[in-house]
């Protein structure tokens, strides 16, 4: 059985790392597994992208003609939006190809136009990294057009200018006529595809991603602290995401509201914040007590050092899949805190492996944040109970199983 993965590149950024996981859990278990990508930066012999200069030329002015669409929408963040509206010539490469199974990532940057998906002649398992398929353009979003269709009359009011998010939409709704089998990694956004108006009726199955816990295990605590120049005796909070606060929907102003909370009742006086992805901004926030900014990181040696470090890792997310970083911290025994949504509730067993906090109050976090803290033992024992999860849930030969039976499965029903 020969799997050909599609992603727009194969380590840059959270759905790429992910799939890349997903593509050496299958090669590793003896399942002959290929990744085709856009933007190459491993390195790795198993992943190729594009063939020739000329269709690297061709793949940066389809991504150009697509800057001027965006901006024709008037909303908050457009560069959030991907029309996938140019044609490539990736569906004539699969269709001639060896491949018994097409298996779609994170392609909706102008990888795959909505025309090129519906091209592809192979069995196609497409797993989901965020909100794009069943949406219009956006990658994801609170609103309801998902779920009770793209009309004239629903449009919300933070948007204006051209409607680029409904014109998406109807495409995907006229070219889309065959099912296909959709994977997702959060029960969460498996809800979500049974609740949409495109894809009520396609076959879902929920699958989380893998994580290497040979590679990603925890450090003792003192050398951790000791590498990074960190003191030994405090408390310490761990924030990362890409771009770090720059993300509304990564929920660093609620951090930073239950942080000022935790300052003000006196609790956790020596508390130190430590947040990856983003350097120092001009103007940092004033907590009383120090942040430290480890800008971005590129290697999971450094990422690994950062989560064995940590007495607890944050994540307040307002809406997410299942994210990379719950994952490693949790393989790396380290206790997670996050709001009670999204794809965080498959990742945390509550006051098991972390906490859960009512959504989206800085309050409860901030509670939730104190309890793991409070006591030493207890932190101990979550950071076990954690590495044990990690190990029984997220362990790569488990998911290439489950992928091996979707894959037999979408075979045979082609």
């Amino acid at each position: 059985m020969k799997i050909f993965h599609l992603n727009h590149s194969d380590i840059n950024g959270g759905a790429a790392r992910a799939a890349y996981r997903i593509h050496h859990a299958l090669h590793n278990s003896g399942i002959d597994s290929r990744m085709l990508v856009n933007v190459a930066a491993s390195g790795d012999w198993s992943v190729q992208g594009p063939t020739s200069k000329r269709s690297k030329a061709i793949g940066r002015v389809r991504h150009q003609l697509v800057t001027p669409l965006r901006q024709l929408l008037h909303t908050e963040n457009p560069i959030l939006h991907s029309p996938s509206l140019v044609p490539s010539g990736w569906p004539d490469r699969l269709n001639v190809s060896d491949a018994d199974v097409v298996h779609l990532h994170w392609v909706q940057n102008e990888m795959l136009s909505i025309t090129d998906i519906a091209r592809i002649r192979k069995p196609i398992v497409w797993t989901l990294h965020d909100m794009w398929a069943f949406c219009g353009a956006e990658h994801y979003t609170t609103d309801h057009r998902w779920r009770d269709g793209y009309r004239s009359d629903n449009r919300p009011d933070h948007e204006s200018g051209f409607d680029l998010n409904r014109t998406t939409w109807q495409r995907k709704r006229k070219h889309w006529r065959r099912p296909l089998q959709i994977v997702c990694p959060s029960q969460w956004l498996a809800d979500c595809v049974h609740a949409s108006a495109l894809m009520a009726d396609w076959p879902v199955a929920v699958v989380p991603y893998p994580v290497d816990t040979n590679r990603w295990q925890p450090i003792e605590q003192r050398l951790a602290r000791h590498l990074l120049e960190l003191p030994q005796d405090c408390p310490l909070l761990l924030f990362g995401a890409i771009g770090g606060g720059n993300d509304h929907r990564k929920g660093m102003d609620l951090l930073l509201t239950a942080l000022t909370q935790l300052r003000t009742e006196g609790n956790l006086q020596d508390l130190r914040l430590m947040v990856f992805g983003q350097l120092a901004p001009q103007s940092p926030p004033q907590l009383g007590f120090p942040v430290h900014y480890t800008g971005h990181l590129h290697d999971d040696l450094s990422l690994r050092v950062l989560y064995s470090a940590a007495d607890v890792m944050v994540v307040p997310s307002r809406q997410d899949n299942l994210p990379n970083t719950g994952l490693e911290a949790h393989a790396c025994g380290t206790p997670v805190v996050a709001f009670n949504t999204g794809g965080l509730t498959d990742i945390i067993d509550d006051r098991v492996t972390g906490a859960l906090a009512e959504p989206f109050e800085p309050a409860s976090l901030a509670a939730a944040i104190s309890w793991v803290l409070a006591n030493p033992k207890r932190r101990n024992a979550l950071g076990a109970a954690a590495r044990k999860r990690a190990e029984c849930l997220w362990a790569p030969r488990r998911i290439a199983g489950l992928y091996k039976k979707i894959y037999l499965s979408a075979i045979e029903s082609k």
